[in-house]
């Protein structure tokens, strides 16, 4: 069973369909002990990091996830859930769940594209990915894949070596990121058609080990 973490950060019924499609049993939970025991986590959200924090230590939720981290349990962390398993974000300047070492920042303002024309922040749309290194969920996935994308803050973790894929919008950030039995994608893998299927469906056979 795969556990979806309900943290009232929205967009887990997506996920839920996107793994239903897939055939692979899951629910959305935040009962401790359902997640404990299961086989993998997915960790998605949307909305305010300093929410989500709260929320996320109101339900004792925190440190669940730092346990099933320790335990070596697969954890895919989606959109915010990209975000908040690291040390601290700019945004509502949030101390955050320090699974992975960095910061979350934000898009720099004005956001000027190679034509000098300022460009939108939230950066909403598809886009693609550039792939750095080899990883057990990403297999499938091809350089001309797009993504779909919806944010304002980007993380950064502090090692390169965490850093696993990286998107251009007028700046490079990190999108893929991933350490030990953790990935995460800063892009809504439930909304990029073939591609982000093709991920999750890695995450779902992927037993955690990653050769760093």
């Amino acid at each position: 069973m795969i556990a979806i973490i309900d943290y009232k950060a929205g967009n887990l019924k997506s996920v839920e369909r996107a793994l239903n499609k897939l055939g692979y049993p899951c629910c959305i939970t935040n009962d401790k002990a359902k997640i404990l025991d299961s086989e993998r986590i997915v960790f998605p959200g949307v909305g305010a990091a300093g929410k989500a924090i709260d929320d996320l230590k109101r339900m004792g939720l925190d440190r669940v996830l730092s346990q099933a981290f320790q335990e070596g349990k697969p954890i895919l962390g989606i959109c915010l859930g990209a975000q908040i398993i690291l040390d601290r974000s700019e945004e509502n300047h949030t101390p955050c769940l320090g699974l992975m070492e960095g910061e979350v920042k934000r898009f720099p303002s004005p956001l000027l594209s190679f034509e000098n024309e300022q460009l939108k922040i939230p950066h909403m749309g598809w886009n693609s990915v550039r792939v750095l290194k080899k990883h057990p969920v990403l297999p499938g996935i091809m350089p001309g894949d797009e993504f779909y994308f919806v944010h304002s803050y980007y993380p950064l973790p502090d090692s390169e070596d965490h850093v696993i894929g990286k998107t251009d919008y007028s700046i490079e950030f990190p999108t893929i990121i991933g350490v030990k039995n953790l990935i995460a994608t800063q892009f809504h893998l439930e909304k990029s058609g073939r591609a982000g299927l093709r991920i999750l469906k890695n995450f779902c056979n992927w037993n955690g080990v990653y050769a760093e």
